[in-house]
């Protein structure tokens, strides 16, 4: 799948539409277009993740994996935005997507991370350092992605794999944000309801 982009910009959108991968031209404010403009900006958060790692005083062993992940999974969600962005019957046979070995590879590290943390006995409070902030931040955009995604399925038809792979990525940057925040040495800030 070659890509060559010689302008920024086109001046076809001016109009209020854009155009989907098959041609299709769609309002800007449609439900496909919120679905993959949300995981972009989920993208982009996660661009700060990466960031906020490189800092001084990233715990070396723990910054290289956290970078080697999140480097994988914005790739991911690159090709989850280009699924989205193309209607099932314009599909390209060589067309990067969203597969179940996506879905598997996120349960791996899941578990992996989940397994070096201490139980849970409340609800975590987003905090726990830069890092572990910004990867809550990216949890609630992801869920919002899946809202989005949700119900777009239930006007059109799309991958299977799509909610899969963001219902456990909203899972796993939950994890990352606690395992970001041991490695770190930072604390994690636990709800405490009000008992008056």
């Amino acid at each position: 799948m070659g890509i060559r982009i010689t302008r920024v910009y086109t001046k076809a959108g001016d109009g209020g539409q854009t155009s989907l991968v098959g041609g299709q031209r769609v309002d800007k404010d449609s439900l496909r277009i919120e679905a993959y403009g949300t995981v972009d900006e989920l993208n982009s958060i996660l661009g700060l993740v990466r960031d906020a790692n490189r800092m001084p005083g990233a715990p070396a062993v723990e910054a290289g994996s956290i970078e080697g992940m999140l480097q994988r999974i914005q790739n991911e969600l690159f090709n989850l935005g280009s699924d989205l962005a193309t209607r099932l019957a314009d599909r390209h046979p060589q067309q990067p997507v969203i597969e179940e070995r996506h879905v598997k590879h996120l349960e791996d590290d899941l578990d992996r991370m989940n397994s070096e943390l201490p139980e849970l006995r409340s609800f975590v409070l987003p905090g726990g350092g830069w890092v572990s902030a910004y990867c809550h931040q990216a949890r609630t955009v992801c869920r919002r992605a899946e809202r989005l995604v949700v119900k777009l399925a239930k006007e059109e038809e799309i991958s299977g794999h799509d909610l899969p792979y963001l219902n456990r990525l909203s899972d796993y940057l939950f994890v990352l944000g606690r395992w970001a925040a041991k490695a770190y040495g930072e604390a994690e800030s636990l709800w405490k309801p009000e008992t008056t």
